[in-house]
Parts: structure tokens; C-alpha cells; sequence
């Protein structure tokens, strides 16, 4: 088995048909099928079924993929880290975002992290499980860094840097018959009809803590991927909902206050989440500097916010 043949594999499978990983590798559509059909041949079995339309991955080839993924991030890792033991941060950095980033201004950060380090260049990926995907693709070297909200112990060697803390706010259609200037407890509103992130985004799985914690069951029957949109669907009548202190509460929507009672703490929180390093996957300079340009923002961001 080759890295090269890795790579075809790979690009079938994230474009979905053979012509199409063609034009991403820039080779003829015949040297991908050999390529395909060696490495086939090599492991003993099918790795896509072939329609006129699409490759989709068989069993084996759907086995596979996680591991050929593992392969090809290490390589590039390996790659990196020799280029960057006598030059600095340079290479490729992969960063795991979620859709709510607020109060960290990444366009911002990236800009004073690109202009002091410009031989690093920045992929920034999200996943379609949120934070819990995050941090498997951070602990499989998919990724070396990742923000995300994530309310548990994180697993492995895996480390949260505290970015964010601020409280839920709960949001009411206006109207509702339980919007009152008196807090609730998490029972009264269990059985509502809730608006929340997909499983494994931070948002719903901190918010499925704090009903664990207190000992109540909810049912989510709208799920969204990007937070910030959810007030707008508690406006439209859809449904009631969670959100972090940080996304903007507009016209239409009644903030109720809430009793943690059993819950604890009603507090959301982004972390920055990176892999503790090893000899096997020692620390890169590039990602070292990505910390210190992470610190350096928040800390930029408390001392603006402390002055106005």
C-alpha cells in the first residue's frame, strides 16, 4: 500500500466519482481508476461500488477510510514538524471552528497570526457531529487545534484551554403562557417543545448536561446547526431555547429567567482544545504559535471589554 494510492482513495471518496478526484489531482481519469484498482488489488477487496454516476465506498472501503485519513495526517504532520525544527512555524495548520465563535473575532486573529507567521498556512474545518466530531478528529490527527464547547472530561490526551464562560440565556416566544418577570425551574419548561443544535454540538450537548444534572428530560423536535439563528426560529413560534449570553437576542423573543435548582451552574463555554504532546507526536512550532496568538486575543479582548 502507497501514500499515493491513499490519496487517489481519498479523493474518490470526498468528490464521489472518479472524474471528479481526477480534476482535484490533476491526473487523467484513467491513472485514478488503475489506482484505484491496484490498491484494490492489493488489500483483496472492493472498495467502491461503481454507477454510472457516482463510487460510492463499500464496507471495506468505508473501514478504511478513518485509517487512511490517520495515515495521511500523520505524514503531513511528519512533514511539518521536519521542516519546522530548524525554520520556525511554517506548514500547514488545521483548525477545528464550530459555528458559534463569539466573543473570539477569528478573522481578526488569523490575521495577526498569518502576518507574523506567513510560512504557515491555515485550513479552518468543521465536521457534521459539532464538537464531539472535533475532538475525534483531533485525537485521529485530522486536526491540530479545534474550538469547541464541550461540558465533559475531555478524552485521552486531549486538553481544553478555557476561552469563553458566559451564562444561558433562555428564550420564549413572546406570548408564551410561561413568560414572566419570575424565574422557572428546568422542570416547569422540560416539556416544551425545544430548539437546539444536532447530537454532538456543544450547544445541545451542554444543554442536554444541564437537564441530566437536574434530572428532567426534554424533547428537541427542531434541531439547527448555527446557534445565532435560534432566536429567529423561537420568534417565528417554532419552539423554546438555550442560547449562550453571547448571541444577540432580537424583537419577538422574551428572555426568561431561570433557577438552576439541580443543574448547577447555567453556563456555556468555548474552549480551545489541543493534543498533549508525545514523542511519537511531538509538539509543532506552528501550533505552539497558534496558542500564543489564542492567549494573546482573549487577552486583548478582556482588556477592551474592562475599558469601555
Amino acid at each position: 500500500m502507497e501514500l499515493r494510492q491513499l490519496e487517489v482513495f481519498l479523493a474518490v471518496v470526498e468528490t464521489g466519482t472518479i472524474s471528479a478526484a481526477a480534476r482535484r489531482l490533476g491526473a487523467a481519469q484513467s491513472a485514478v481508476s488503475t489506482v484505484v484498482r491496484a490498491l484494490e488489488e492489493d488489500l483483496g477487496v472492493v472498495l467502491f461500488t461503481r454507477t454510472s454516476r457516482r463510487a460510492v465506498p463499500t464496507d471495506a472501503g468505508r473501514a478504511l477510510l478513518p485509517r487512511a485519513r490517520r495515515l495521511l495526517a500523520g505524514v503531513t504532520e511528519a512533514r511539518a514538524v521536519v521542516r519546522e525544527a530548524g525554520d520556525g512555524p511554517s506548514g500547514p495548520l488545521a483548525v477545528g471552528v464550530v459555528t458559534t465563535m463569539q466573543p473570539v473575532d477569528l478573522p481578526r486573529l488569523l490575521h495577526r497570526f498569518t502576518a507574523a507567521h506567513p510560512r504557515v498556512s491555515v485550513s479552518m474545518r468543521v465536521v457534521a457531529d459539532g464538537s464531539r466530531g472535533l475532538l475525534r478528529a483531533l485525537g485521529e490527527g485530522e486536526l491540530d487545534v479545534a474550538f469547541l464547547s464541550w461540558p465533559f472530561r475531555p478524552p485521552g490526551r486531549v486538553e481544553l484551554r478555557p476561552l469563553v464562560r458566559t451564562s444561558f440565556r433562555l428564550l420564549l416566544p413572546r406570548g408564551h403562557p410561561l413568560a414572566s418577570p419570575s424565574p422557572v425551574d428546568l422542570g416547569d419548561v422540560a416539556g416544551e417543545r425545544w430548539i437546539d443544535g444536532p447530537p454532538g454540538f456543544g450547544n445541545r450537548l451542554q444543554v442536554d448536561a444541564l437537564f441530566d444534572r437536574a434530572g428532567v428530560r426534554r424533547a428537541v423536535v427542531l434541531e439547527v446547526p448555527d446557534v445565532s439563528s435560534f432566536p429567529a426560529y423561537v420568534a417565528a413560534g417554532l419552539g423554546v431555547a438555550f442560547v449562550p449570553g453571547t448571541v444577540p437576542v432580537p424583537a419577538g423573543v422574551h428572555e426568561q429567567p431561570v433557577r438552576p435548582g439541580g443543574a448547577g451552574d447555567l453556563a456555556w463555554s468555548l474552549s480551545l482544545a489541543t493534543v498533549r504532546p508525545t514523542a511519537d507526536r511531538p509538539a509543532r512550532k506552528a501550533v505552539t504559535a497558534f496558542l500564543a496568538a489564542v492567549d494573546d486575543d482573549v487577552r486583548r479582548a478582556r482588556v477592551s471589554t474592562r475599558g469601555r
